[in-house]
C-alpha cells in the first residue's frame, strides 16, 4: 500500500515538467498556478490513474488464472485473453465503430475477451493438462494476432496503419479523464467477479476432485472468472492497448511474501501490479529517447527473465 501511494505520487511529479511535492500540493487546493493544475489534472492525473487501474486489474487476472489454472505461466496474454481483446478494439478502430459511441470499443474488447476465454476452454476440453491449457492459448492468441495482422495488412492508409500499430505496443500516454471512465467500472465490475469466493481457488490446488468435494460448484466458478476475466482485461486493454506479461510477474514476485495459496495472493498482485505498471510508466519518461518508448515494450522486455527462469527450472526436470 506504501509503494502504491509512493508510484502514485512520483507519477504526478516526474515528466518532461518536474513538480516537487510544493508544487503538487498547491496546485491540489490553489488555482494560482494554472500551469502546474494543467499538467497535474489534464496529463499526469488520468495518466496515474489509468496504470493504477489497469496495472492492478493485469495483476489480479494474473493470480487468478495461476492459481484456477495450477500453472504458474499462465496470464491473460499467454492465454490469448489480451490478444483477442486487442483484436476486439482493433476491429473498432479499423471499421470506425469507436466513433459511434465511447463505449463501443471497450465492448468489442470485452467481447472478444469472452469469445476468447470460451474459445480456450472448448479447444482444452475436459483435459486438466497445463500444457493442453498453454497450447490452446497459443492458438487463440495466434489467430487474434492473425486477425490483427490481417486489419493492419489490408489497412485504407498509413496513417490508420500507423495508428493501430501505435495502439497495439500499450501506451497510457495523453489520456484522458474519459479513458478513467471507460476503464474504471470494467476494473471495478471484472475486480468483483474475480475476488468473489477465493477459497474456491484455494480448494482447486487440491484438483477439481478434490475441490467437488469440498463443495465448490466448478461450472459456476469457472464462469465466473472468465466473465471477471473479460470484462476487466477488456476494459483495461481498451484504454492501453495491449500490455503483457504484468499479470505473469507480479504473482511470481509477490508469492514468497505469502503462505503461497492462491487466495492470498489476489490483493498484494492487485497493489503489486499497480506499482509495476505506474512505475513502467514513470521508466518510460526519463529514459532519454528520441520518441517516448511504448508500455508494453518495457513491460515485455521485464517479462521475459521471468520465462527464461522458469524456462531453465523445467530443464532441470527433463
Amino acid at each position: 500500500m506504501i509503494a502504491t501511494l509512493f508510484v502514485a505520487i512520483a507519477s504526478l511529479g516526474i515528466g518532461p515538467v518536474s513538480l516537487g511535492l510544493g508544487r503538487l500540493g498547491h496546485a491540489l487546493i490553489s488555482t494560482d498556478d494554472q500551469v502546474a493544475r494543467a499538467i497535474l489534472f489534464e496529463l499526469r492525473m488520468p495518466r496515474t490513474l489509468l496504470g493504477l487501474l489497469v496495472g492492478a486489474m493485469l495483476g489480479l487476472a494474473g493470480a487468478v488464472l495461476q492459481g484456477y489454472l495450477r500453472n504458474p505461466l499462465a496470464e491473460p496474454s499467454v492465454l490469448g485473453a489480451s490478444n483477442a481483446s486487442a483484436l476486439g478494439a482493433v476491429i473498432a478502430l479499423y471499421f470506425g465503430i469507436s466513433e459511434w459511441h465511447p463505449a463501443m470499443l471497450p465492448l468489442l474488447a470485452i467481447a472478444m475477451g469472452l469469445l476468447a476465454l470460451i474459445l480456450l476452454f472448448a479447444l482444452a476440453g475436459r483435459s486438466e493438462s497445463p500444457l493442453s491449457l498453454i497450447l490452446a492459448g497459443i492458438a487463440v492468441s495466434t489467430l487474434a494476432g492473425a486477425g490483427i495482422s490481417l486489419a493492419l495488412n489490408l489497412s485504407p492508409n498509413p496513417f490508420a496503419a500507423m495508428e493501430i500499430m501505435s495502439w497495439l505496443l500499450g501506451s497510457i500516454e495523453n489520456r484522458a479523464m474519459e479513458h478513467v471512465w471507460i476503464a474504471l467500472p470494467c476494473v471495478l465490475a471484472g475486480s468483483a467477479l474475480l475476488l468473489a469466493n477465493p477459497t474456491a481457488l484455494d480448494a482447486l490446488s487440491l484438483g477439481e476432485d478434490g475441490a467437488r468435494s469440498l463443495g465448490v460448484d466448478l461450472a459456476r466458478t469457472r464462469l465466473r472468472l472468465m466473465l471477471g476475466i473479460a470484462i476487466g482485461v477488456g476494459g483495461a486493454v481498451a484504454v492501453s492497448g495491449a500490455i503483457g506479461f504484468v499479470g505473469l510477474i507480479v504473482p511470481h514476485l509477490i508469492r514468497p511474501l505469502t503462505d503461497r495459496s492462491p487466495s492470498a495472493l489476489l490483493l498484494p498482485s492487485m497493489l503489486g501490479g499497480a506499482v509495476l505498471l505506474t512505475g513502467a510508466d514513470i521508466l518510460v519518461r526519463v529514459i532519454p529517447t528520441g520518441a517516448e518508448l511504448k508500455l508494453g515494450v518495457v513491460t515485455a522486455f521485464l517479462g521475459v527473465p521471468v520465462f527464461l527462469f522458469h524456462l531453465l527450472r523445467e530443464r532441470r526436470l527433463w
